[in-house]
């Protein structure tokens, strides 16, 4: 993005003055002379460039289509749109874009600079460029033989092209109801915004009905998009009323270089592009809100609107989206966090801050509390550091030079401080407390260290946006040789948790990007051993070429929710900057421990030196010593943030939290006065055990005791009375059934909450084999409850729920598919594995991480049967309850 401290002036309009703020004339109005005046400009600047392109050589191309189909074609004349018009009427009318990889050189890949691109955006385009593939507008003549693909609204990159035309659309809505000028105007994940300069105006709810009409307009007119490359001076002539355009072409545009911009009706803009053919594409179009913005992000220049919106090619489409809506605003951790009284926020006293309320801490602990248990399992070793530490070490790590703005700090006597924005700085000075070995490695710290970072105060959102909060942070330090084994182990871990919670994961390789500290040599053999870790875990992957951190290629897992949404959380980075930096090393095999290193070392070493801006050294290498060798770290995390990680799940759950998860487990609901003694006792033993359990010994009649246990979103509530105090039972209601499950003795009520307590990857219960013999378990398969008694809550009465579910068969030894395949024809096409029992044991599905047909296939035919009686599939029967059918469906 553009500096601001760079003034840029052009012609006699407005300007941004030497604090970077707009001075000039500026008064809100439709019809702005400026939209007339850019015309004008356009008109013949759009001549020239039509003048250019007809001199282009118009030979003789071949295009190639993903089936293998070669179209004939000409240089400069055939366009996408008119291939695909030649196959069909209707795949012309659905595609948005198409995606071409030229087989020849094509000098207009380089031809233009970006002005509305980040430094980020900037590289990713520059390295597609010169991998011949980019994304082509349908309307633009092909310039070359080519392989070409083309893309409808529901491929990613077809939506991302059709959500930036919809931002010009958007754009040009705001031009021409209230004459501001634009800034920036990106697609984002779902959807888009356009930042505009309004002067003083704030944009209201009311005025987005006048957008949408003026939107919906521009849609009716079906625009054509037009392109224009253009000069530096012929840009920023035809801006020259709009400084803040001009000051990202003097700041983005060297002199010299050409750049590009799109026309739709009367609105243009600076733009890579590509766009749709034209406006008319966009059938439905929706102003979602808006809020406050900051030219260039910076807090100390102009004040803008952003206007974010929605658009798609259908009404349909449109609809669903309002459901999906509806839906999760009903999810919103915000909301549901207030409702089930998880945790709050105050505004003054610490805004950023999470204040966690008991319910909420259980959920927040028993996440720490699952990961740790893992650690264990996995061979992690936890530690605690330090808070707050001297800025100095900072500055060696680089964070200070980098994100000082985003870092709290301190004066303690006179020296300056810092809280803590990541754990990774702590890890390094431990690993540098003493001499480490070859044989000590790969050496697993983890952290769940509370950490600070200074967001600004318009960013914080919920649980997803804080200052305060904690990671479920490790570092790894290993040999190089070590690098596929260590990552192979993480992709496992990440696949195991988020399996629990039933998220799909995918997973993209991030390589050298143009950017990048250490040797050629090194990068490719990190790459090639994250490649072929990802390949040996069978996971689908993509590459994402130049997006790697500069100290080391990684791994970019996201998560989807039930919702379809996608979460960046987990993350596998390799760095090879900071064991530099720090001068981190390890005995390598093979040179002896008890050797001294003094004469070898006292050759004079001159390594790199960085220094602040006042001319004072911050860092200076350390030299490597000899028989020593530099580790790689594995920077990993998989929650991430805990805070933001609980939110994703609030939503993602919809407030219903499986059991091992919930803050309110179990409710104890006495039918009447004289059985409160007996319910505070079971709500005791429940206590005992480790469950959350709570008596409800209000004066409330029994129906409302239930209702709102059950609006509380209680696991179970349990109802006891003359006959549960009499047989030291209870009576079982299981959230989302309807009837009650049936009669329990506590002890088999015990040993049915044992069966969903939370997951291990590994069971606790059995030893491992050695050399293919183990000892018996340690501890029997919790007993199935027996059938239901004949009486029920409330003394001597029939039971409530109907046998169906309120019996539950004895235990059996064998595992109780296989009794199901021998007794019943409807079992044996399933293609599940006849020992799903064992195998559920260390999965949450029965195929394994992530749910599939198979889960279904078999939820669906036990729930004509019956419900199963092993303690495995009993836990992956209760757990399949809790989605929805919708979700359930989506796995066919």
């Amino acid at each position: 993005m553009a500096a601001p401290g760079r003034r840029a002036y052009a012609g006699s309009g407005p300007k941004i003055g030497e604090k970077g703020k707009f001075e000039g004339e500026f008064k809100i109005q439709k019809k702005a002379p400026y939209i007339e005046h850019r015309l004008k400009v356009w008109e013949r600047l759009f001549k020239q460039h039509q003048e250019r392109v007809s001199k282009e050589t118009q030979k003789a191309i071949k295009i190639e289509l993903p089936d293998g189909a070669v179209k004939d074609g000409k240089a400069f004349v055939t366009t996408p749109l008119e291939i695909a018009a030649s196959i069909s009427k209707g795949l012309a009318d659905s595609i948005v874009v198409a995606k071409v990889i030229y087989r020849e050189p094509v000098a207009s890949l380089k031809q233009c600079v970006a002005a509305d691109m980040d430094e980020d955006e900037d590289e990713q385009q520059q390295q597609a460029e010169a991998d011949q593939c980019v994304l082509w507008d349908l309307s633009r003549p092909l310039e070359g033989s080519c392989r070409m693909e083309l893309l409808k609204f529901d491929h990613p990159q077809g939506q991302d092209v059709f959500w930036h035309s919809s931002a010009h659309i958007l754009g040009q809505a705001m031009e021409r109801e209230f004459g501001c000028h634009l800034t920036i105007g990106p697609a984002l994940e779902s959807g888009f915004y356009y930042d505009g300069f309004f002067g003083d105006r704030k944009l209201k709810d009311e005025d987005f009905s006048t957008i949408e009409k003026h939107a919906a307009d521009i849609c009716k007119e079906q625009q054509p998009f037009e392109r224009c490359v253009l000069t530096k001076d012929e840009a920023l002539e035809l801006f020259s009323e709009n400084p803040f355009k001009v000051q990202l072409i003097t700041n983005k545009v060297p002199d010299g270089a050409m750049t590009s911009c799109y026309r739709c009706g009367p609105l243009i803009d600076l733009c890579r592009g590509p766009h749709l053919p034209n406006t008319g594409k966009a059938k439905a179009f929706l102003v979602t809100k808006n809020s406050a913005a900051y030219w260039l992000g910076d807090q100390s220049l102009d004040s803008l609107q952003r206007l974010y919106g929605i658009a798609f090619p259908s009404e349909k489409l449109m609809k669903d989206h309002k459901k999906f809506l509806e839906e999760s605003a009903k999810r919103d951790h915000r909301n549901v966090g207030k409702q089930q009284e998880l945790f709050m926020f105050h505004a003054n006293f610490s805004p950023g801050s999470c204040f966690w309320f008991p319910m909420g801490t259980r959920i927040y602990n028993k996440l720490m509390e699952m990961v740790r248990n893992e650690y264990k399992l996995r061979g992690f070793s936890e530690v605690i550091t330090p808070n707050m530490y001297n800025s100095s070490l900072f500055k060696i790590s680089g964070h200070y030079q980098n994100y000082k703005d985003d870092m709290y700090s301190l004066n303690i006597e006179k020296e300056e401080w810092m809280l803590k924005p990541m754990n990774c700085p702590g890890h390094f000075v431990m690993f540098d407390a003493r001499v480490r070995s070859y044989k000590e490695l790969p050496l697993r710290f983890a952290d769940f260290g509370v950490l600070h970072r200074n967001e600004a105060s318009g960013a914080l959102t919920g649980l997803t946006r804080v200052r305060r909060f904690q990671q479920d942070d490790a570092h790894l330090f290993v040999r190089p040789d070590q690098i596929k084994q260590e990552v192979l182990a993480g992709l496992d871990f990440v696949s195991y948790i988020y399996g629990l919670f039933g998220f799909q994961a995918t997973y993209a390789l991030s390589t050298r990007p143009k950017k990048a500290l250490g040797t050629k040599e090194i990068w490719d053999n990190a790459e090639s051993q994250l490649k072929a870790a990802l390949n040996e875990s069978g996971l689908e992957w993509s590459l994402n070429p130049g997006d790697g951190a500069f100290y080391g290629p990684k791994i970019d897992i996201r998560l989807k929710d039930a919702m379809n949404r996608k979460h960046q959380c987990g993350t596998i980075q390799l760095d090879f900057n900071n064991p530099i930096r720090f001068n981190l090393q390890y005995r390598k095999e093979g040179e002896d421990e008890a050797a001294g290193d003094e004469e070898q070392d006292k050759a004079e070493f001159q390594g790199a030196v960085e220094k602040d801006a006042k001319g004072e050294v911050i860092w200076r290498e350390g030299k490597l010593k000899n028989g020593f060798e530099r580790p790689v770290v594995i920077h990993r995390a998989i929650l991430g943030s805990v805070e933001r990680f609980t939110a994703i799940l609030t939503e993602h759950f919809a407030g219903k939290w499986p059991f091992w998860l919930s803050p309110r487990q179990v409710l104890v609901v006495p039918v009447g006065e004289a059985y409160k003694a007996y319910a505070q006792w079971v709500e005791r033993q429940l206590v005992i055990q480790g469950y959350h359990a709570e008596a409800e010994l209000s004066g409330k009649t029994l129906a409302k005791k239930v209702r709102e246990g059950q609006l509380g979103q209680w696991n179970y509530i349990v109802v006891v009375g003359d006959k549960e105090m009499t047989d030291f039972s209870v009576n079982v209601r299981q959230r989302d059934v309807e009837k009650p499950i049936g009669t329990f003795s506590i002890q088999d009520f015990m040993a049915k909450l044992a069966g969903e307590a939370m997951p291990s990857s590994k069971n606790t219960k059995e030893f491992e084999p050695f050399q293919g013999k183990a000892p018996p378990s340690m501890a029997a398969p919790p007993a199935a409850p027996p059938p239901a008694a004949a009486g029920g809550a409330g003394g001597g009465g029939k039971a409530q729920g109907d046998a169906k579910s309120a019996a539950r068969p004895t235990l059996q030894k064998s595992g109780s598919l296989q009794l199901r395949k021998m007794g019943s024809q409807k079992f044996a096409d399933l293609t599940v594995d006849d020992d799903v029992e064992h195998f559920l044991e260390h999965h949450p599905y029965v195929k394994g991480f992530t749910p599939s047909k198979a889960d279904l296939e078999l939820f669906s035919q036990m729930c004509d049967s019956h419900f199963p009686e092993t303690p495995n599939l009993r836990r992956w029967f209760e757990h399949m309850e809790s989605f929805s059918p919708l979700e359930r469906t989506s796995w066919a």
